[in-house]
């Protein structure tokens, strides 16, 4: 879904204040935490580190963007279903960037065959509640492969290997210094028939982002970046359809 409003701006904050109060107590603390670790950290991937850190140790579920396990529950289905309609298959090798606490990727585990799930994710500390996910869901059996990471480079992945990248709510909190770092190297571990879909928060207005958090990026912009890397970026205008509040965008090899 996309917005022509700059988050960012006075006339914005002020009216958002006035229609939510209840939300400017944690607007403040979020405030608060991030002048503490902009002084604590020196790059994007060690600052939101340290947000997810401090976010898991509050609530894992919450951490994800899941305020309810209800919530937790049904943007898991939603990604889920979603791939299946749109060619995931048993046998498909799967990437999942951002895999967090497999909100999605407990029904992706059970889905495809074994050992073909792999989840990466910054935070070593969310991936700690992945592994209590794969205990409560008895995911064990199933083999998947879990493993923190620095870095969008792919660089312990081998070519060619997977069908399907998945990255939610990935690209939402990424500078585009990190978008631009993980569009020039993931074509290299896609198959030639493979695909790589990320949600992104889409304005029409000027780009911006919120506390280096929430980052919010034009259609064109995501488009063209994957250009200059050889890739075809399709809009998905029937994800606007769902009940979420991000757009997403499928990226394919230019063979596919």
């Amino acid at each position: 879904m996309s917005s022509s409003r700059t988050r960012t701006s006075l006339v914005h904050q002020i009216g958002y204040a006035v229609r939510h109060p209840d939300r400017i107590s944690p607007h403040l603390r979020r405030l608060t935490r991030d002048l503490w670790l902009r002084l604590r950290t020196t790059d994007h991937v060690s600052y939101y580190r340290a947000v997810m850190r401090s976010d898991t140790a509050r609530d894992p579920k919450a951490a994800v963007g899941s305020k309810t396990h209800q919530r937790w529950l049904a943007l898991g289905q939603m990604q889920f279903d979603y791939l299946v309609r749109h060619g995931l298959r048993p046998e498909h090798r799967m990437l999942e960037i951002g895999c967090g606490n497999l909100r999605a990727g407990r029904l992706f585990i059970d889905y495809l065959e074994t050992g073909n799930y792999y989840g990466i994710d910054i935070s070593p500390d969310i991936l700690i509640a992945a592994q209590d996910t794969m205990v409560e869901y008895g995911l064990a059996g199933r083999l998947p492969h879990l493993t923190p990471v620095r870095d969008l480079r792919f660089a312990f992945l081998p070519d060619r290997h997977f069908d399907v990248v998945h990255a939610h709510s990935v690209f939402s909190h990424s500078p585009i210094e990190v978008i631009e770092e993980c569009f020039a190297h993931v074509g290299r571990i896609m198959k030639p028939d493979g695909w790589f879909d990320f949600t992104f928060d889409r304005t029409e207005g000027k780009e911006h982002h919120v506390l280096r958090e929430d980052f919010y990026y034009r259609t064109e912009t995501l488009v063209d970046l994957a250009a200059k890397y050889d890739l075809k970026a399709t809009f998905m205008a029937d994800w606007e359809e769902l009940p979420h509040k991000q757009s997403k965008i499928r990226i394919t090899l230019p063979s596919s």
